[in-house]
């Protein structure tokens, strides 16, 4: 069987980086002849991106290489990411994987596939990532069935944190090219997209790795000022990020582009200052507040979402507590509420005092209830207000959802075609779509 007559189904599991890489690879498969099918479709090769942040994350991982067996018993299954990276050893033992590659040399796919096709023996191709110095050239030069599309700038965390597998499974700070994002922006551009997401591992770490004369020419905000210049490029949004990174100058410098989105996801963690010392964060919740009093300062209605874990090792309830009561003061639009996950490699992993399951539930549920609050709260504050909003789709009420630039949804009823396109439109709180506004009328 030729490459043209061949099937590969993808399952994708983890985070927007994983989404990116996972596109990268599959278009490789498409310029080699492959056709792209539903993972649960019958294909000759399937390849699951497999996610290692939490431990449910490693069920699922595993679950779906099963899974792909089942479907079709001849087929090469594919495990690639940050699990396999990780604990190689467990992926190993999963009779069903014929191919193991981590968080490296994805782009060589198809040759490791030629590879096992020689003799159909298990082959490991993972290799120590800690050492990695270079951006892995992974790139997409078409985006898909989206309105807005990801840009991959940067691979790898040098922080270290008490809890977190990531560093391990993806090594090192490595920043892309800057020309080559520039390049990739323009072909999405060039296609019809108007806004772009800057994404990585640790996107406020993009430059510091890069050597050279004039360093001072490779932070991220650079980067979004040149991408800034590119013409027919609307929105510049960006990805999560550490607080420190902000700082007024930076503020200033974002202020004068008309381009970049006022929508912060500002690392948080915690709200507890000795809990945020036992998971080695940088920062206190002063520092941390400090820094959304500026960002509001300069973007008024800047929209500050965060993630937030509870149950970590020793979190006490008076701990979990201050967590609650920082949230309140932040005024978060959004928390991305996570139960703490116990990770072999990493400090906290032996820690005394672990959380009882059933404790982590309740204060994951708590927190989850404080955001949807938040959520509305901060919904309603931009209520009566003209809003850009970049439209995306019909929904079934023959009406369009989509985006003003700091990330509210709304939702418009109109007969014209407007989905990819960015409309002025005066919008308002309805009770009856608590979880978004209305567009009233078109500007």
């Amino acid at each position: 069987m030729n490459n043209a007559q061949r099937k590969v189904g993808f399952m994708t599991l983890g985070c927007k980086v994983n989404t990116y890489d996972s596109e990268a690879m599959m278009e490789i498969f498409e310029t080699a002849g492959y056709t792209i099918v539903d993972f649960s479709e019958v294909a000759d090769v399937y390849v699951i991106n497999t996610c290692t942040v939490t431990h449910l994350g490693d069920q699922k991982s595993r679950k779906m290489m099963r899974k792909a067996k089942r479907i079709n018993p001849n087929a090469i299954i594919c495990a690639v990411g940050c699990y396999v990276q990780v604990a190689p050893d467990e992926v190993e033992k999963i009779v069903e994987v014929d191919l193991m590659i981590g968080t490296k040399n994805r782009g060589d796919i198809l040759a490791y596939i030629d590879a096992h096709l020689q003799d159909l023996s298990q082959r490991d191709f993972v290799s120590d990532i800690m050492d990695e110095k270079i951006f892995e050239p992974l790139m997409i030069s078409e985006v898909k069935g989206k309105t807005r599309a990801f840009i991959k700038i940067q691979e790898g965390c040098n922080q270290f944190c008490t809890y977190c597998i990531v560093p391990f499974a993806r090594g090192p700070v490595r920043s892309r090219n800057q020309q080559q994002i520039i390049d990739e922006v323009n072909r999405v551009v060039e296609m019809g997209y108007q806004e772009v997401i800057l994404s990585g591992i640790h996107i406020a770490s993009y430059g510091v790795d890069q050597t050279g004369t004039d360093v001072s020419k490779t932070d991220l905000i650079d980067l979004i000022e040149a991408l800034d210049g590119i013409e027919g490029l609307k929105r510049i949004r960006l990805g999560s990020m550490e607080p420190q990174f902000i700082t007024p100058q930076r503020l200033k410098r974002l202020a004068g582009l008309e381009s970049f989105c006022p929508h912060f996801h500002l690392s948080l963690q915690s709200g507890s200052d000795t809990v945020l010392k036992r998971m080695g964060r940088r920062y206190t919740t002063a520092e941390y507040l400090e820094i959304v009093n500026q960002i509001r300062a300069v973007f008024p209605l800047a929209a500050i979402t965060t993630d937030m874990m509870v149950g970590f090792p020793g979190e006490t309830t008076a701990e979990f507590q201050e967590t609650l009561d920082f949230a309140r003061a932040v005024g978060f639009y959004q928390i991305h509420v996570f139960k703490y996950s116990r990770r072999t490699g990493t400090k906290a992993a032996a820690f005394p005092d672990q959380i009882d399951e059933t404790l982590k539930n309740a204060r994951s549920h708590e927190l989850s209830e404080l955001s949807r609050e938040l959520e509305l709260a901060f919904i309603k504050k931009n209520d009566g207000l003209i809003a850009e909003v970049l439209f995306e789709a019909t929904n079934d009420a023959a009406g369009y959802e989509g985006h003003t630039k700091n990330y509210v949804p709304v939702f418009l009823v109109t007969d014209e075609k407007i989905n990819g396109r960015i409309i002025s439109v005066r919008v308002s709180y309805s009770s009856r779509y608590a979880d978004k506004l209305i567009g009233d009328s078109i500007i």
